[in-house]
């Protein structure tokens, strides 16, 4: 080669700034359109695909799957609490060590342990609310999701106790933490869907030619008002349903049944309680994608053993459940909706790298 011939080339063209502009508006299309891409898979192989997609998508990013595991016994874990039961925003009624519940401390001498994870980390409470800055989380479900609520906020409370009480958005109750702008709220339901009660018409109808005289009518496509506003205002939202479904004192299923209705007409014929449950969970689903704010997260969380069984609330009740099994339909919603988030997770990051926020 010649070094002088080289010296003397001329140097290749610098790249115009709309040339990068072009390359990213290519790029933002594609990181769109993936996720329905692996969304339209899901729907064509649903039994295969969600756990095969969520756990590869727990893979690439090296987080562990929260929902698995198990609670172990830590000497220590008392000794670090964040709050304890002087928090007044505890229900009266649920404090198991002011009322004297015989193994109440006990209960705190457990932490969660992921599968194939080390143990979680202690939530850090000021650190949780600078990272939350200007968001909204709510809490949609019955009195476990009430539980987990009012946790999070003794914990943050127990930091800064500069907050608001209000209610939002239809909320039983919420607080925003005004030097964070962290609004959390607790949205009470027990089904999810709107019911009332029901009672045969003297002109006849569908239930009634089958005998049913009364009994509670369960809208499976209609959101209870408690939280029908809930997804268009928070930012994140963790909602739970599941004991209230098999609750004989409540729904009996001679005295008072659950009747499903559809699109305003009665679902003949009548549907099972789990039944039920799988339609209205699918029903929530549809509805909750499309209400959520822009980029929002959506959690369903499973069931958990009750308050208590085996005995009155003030004994040293034994349950010997360690886990109750979610429905089909609750598996497949835990699954779509822990991939939808980690789907946020993975091309969010993605985007930003190459310049957009």
């Amino acid at each position: 080669l010649d070094p002088v011939r080289l010296a003397g080339s001329p140097m290749p063209p610098a790249r115009s700034p709309a040339a990068g502009l072009r390359r990213r508006k290519v790029f933002l299309p594609l990181v769109l359109v993936l996720p329905l891409i692996l969304l339209t898979l899901i729907l064509i192989f649903p039994s295969r695909s969600i756990p095969a997609l969520r756990d590869a998508a727990l893979r690439s990013q090296q987080i562990c799957d929260y929902a698995a595991g198990g609670w172990v016994p830590d000497s220590s874990a008392e000794s670090h609490l964040r709050y304890d039961h002087t928090c007044k925003e505890i229900f009266k009624g649920w404090n198991c060590i002011a009322n004297g519940k015989r193994n109440g401390c006990a209960l705190l001498r457990w932490r969660w342990k992921p599968a194939g994870c080390e143990l979680l980390p202690r939530l850090d409470p000021l650190r949780f609310l600078e990272r939350h800055r200007n968001t909204n989380i709510g809490f949609v479900g019955d009195s476990l999701n009430r539980n987990m609520f009012v946790s999070l906020i003794c914990m943050l409370r127990g930091v800064n106790g500069e907050v608001r009480k209000w209610r939002p958005a239809g909320a039983d109750r919420g607080f925003t933490f005004l030097r964070y702008n962290l609004t959390l709220a607790y949205h009470r339901t027990n089904l999810l869907v709107r019911y009332g009660s029901w009672s045969a018409s003297p002109n006849g109808g569908p239930l009634e030619s089958l005998g049913y005289k009364q009994g509670h009518r369960i809208d499976v496509d209609i959101a209870d008002q408690t939280w029908a506003e809930a997804p268009s205002f928070h930012d994140i939202l963790i909602f739970n349903t599941g004991h209230w479904w098999w609750s004989s004192s409540k729904f009996d299923p001679i005295q008072s049944p659950m009747l499903f209705f559809e699109k305003g007409k009665p679902i003949i014929p009548p549907l099972l309680p789990p039944q039920g449950l799988d339609l209205t969970l699918k029903h929530m689903i549809t509805f909750v994608n499309k209400a959520m704010r822009p980029n929002g997260l959506k959690f369903f969380s499973t069931q958990s053993p009750r308050h208590f069984e085996g005995g009155d609330w003030n004994e040293g009740q034994s349950i010997s459940r360690h886990f109750i099994s979610p429905t089909s339909t609750m598996r497949t919603a835990l699954s779509l909706l822990s991939f939808l988030a980690v789907s946020v997770l993975i091309l969010a990051p993605m985007a930003m790298a190459d310049g957009y926020s």
